[in-house]
């Protein structure tokens, strides 16, 4: 247990076990879909590539305002940059193998976007003001060369302008994407949709029915069918250009056990042999679409990431839920179905004062969105930097 005083306060950083004597952690994101029991999963279950801890800030009063989760992680500053930049780099570290790859204190979520851990939503400006003052002391004592708000809705932005307006370089994340679901049922959405990617869907869709027999099911517990379906994770995984955290079987096995209520697994099985798996949650009428599982001996020719979008979305309308929201990446069919961008933002500064001017131009050269060539095409696309 470390301490830190700022102006406004003092900053304790905890471990887990050390967290278990603040009582007001259960209260820290409960308006959230990932409350603090999913922090508690993925420390749990997600712990080979991240050192995880708690920020606990409390004021002068000695009155405790909020508690942030951050972790410590090595980072590859150019994952999923492409082409001729990404090329000179591993030429580089074939002589400098750490080059562009740093430790990191990242505040937010490993699995997920972030959040701040404001214990009352009127406390959310004072805890941004916090973290813009102690955070660099807090990465510097441990050796962390930057520090990087991760992936924080850009419902944030004037909470955070402490931070963009004071030293943090404030750039695009690879975004969520997003899908008002203001439809009588399925039919109805496909009718909203242009009439060629309309026609495409349903060619797909009687190309999948004429070929197999596929049927479906929802579950909230998992742990039966793990060592089916995480194969299948790995092979989405494995084929993914930017890639950060990676499940564990653990990870599903405690979704099951600790967040019931949220968590629906859906399962699609031909010959009674399951194909195709999605992770979902459950929150306040919005679905998200966390992470998909594929057999590619057969996904590709049975179009089942649309097969299974499509169960997802009508399973969604039939229960009345309003939104429907996905993880990022895989842009273009998203753009064709008729998703909005959900921006994410990075807030990134050096520990180093001096470095941190320059860091901040190499960084938006370096944000991940600049390189994919389907995210402008969206209508919100300026959204992003906006």
């Amino acid at each position: 247990m470390t301490s830190f005083s700022f102006k406004d306060g003092t900053a304790v950083v905890v471990s887990a076990d050390e967290l278990r004597q603040y009582e007001d952690w259960p209260r820290a994101f409960h308006a959230c879909c990932k409350d603090h029991r999913f922090y508690e999963i993925i420390e749990q279950t997600l712990a080979n590539d991240f050192e995880y801890r708690y920020l606990v800030l409390g004021d002068v009063g000695g009155k405790i305002r909020g508690i942030q989760p951050f972790f410590f992680v090595q980072q590859n500053l150019v994952e999923g940059i492409p082409g001729g930049a990404r090329r000179l780099v591993e030429s580089i570290r074939k002589k400098f193998p750490r080059f562009l790859t740093m430790r990191v204190l990242m505040v937010g979520c490993a699995a997920g976007e972030g959040h701040l851990g404001a214990l009352a939503s009127s406390d959310s400006k004072w805890i941004a003001e916090a973290l813009h003052t102690c955070l660099p002391e807090i990465a510097r004592a441990a050796g962390a060369s930057l520090v990087v708000l991760k992936d924080f809705s850009s419902k944030y932005r004037d909470i955070l302008a402490a931070l963009s307006d004071n030293g943090f370089t404030r750039v695009p994340s690879m975004p969520m994407t997003r899908l008002a679901l203001n439809f009588r049922d399925f039919d109805d959405y496909l009718g909203q949709l242009s009439y060629g990617t309309r026609k495409s869907l349903r060619r797909k869709f009687r190309k999948t029915e004429r070929a197999a027999k596929i049927e479906l099911e929802i579950v909230s517990d998992i742990t039966a069918y793990l060592d089916e379906v995480y194969p299948l994770y790995l092979a989405v995984h494995e084929r993914s250009p930017m890639k950060f955290e990676k499940l564990t079987k653990e990870y599903l096995a405690r979704l099951s056990e600790f967040m019931p209520e949220r968590v629906r697994f859906f399962l699609w099985r031909m010959d009674r042999r399951i194909v195709a798996f999605s992770i979902c949650m459950v929150h306040e009428g919005t679905i998200y679409d966390e992470y998909l599982g594929l057999d590619y001996a057969v996904a590709l020719d049975l179009h089942l990431y649309f097969y299974t979008l499509r169960d997802i979305l009508r399973w969604a309308i039939e229960n009345g839920l309003t939104f429907y929201c996905s993880s990022p990446l895989n842009y273009d069919p998203k753009l064709h179905l008729g998703c909005d961008l959900s921006p994410l933002d990075l807030y990134v500064k050096h520990t180093q004062p001096l470095l941190n001017p320059i860091f901040g131009r190499v960084v938006r050269l370096l944000e991940p969105t600049r390189h994919d060539p389907v995210l402008p095409k969206f209508p919100n696309a300026a959204e992003l930097y906006g």
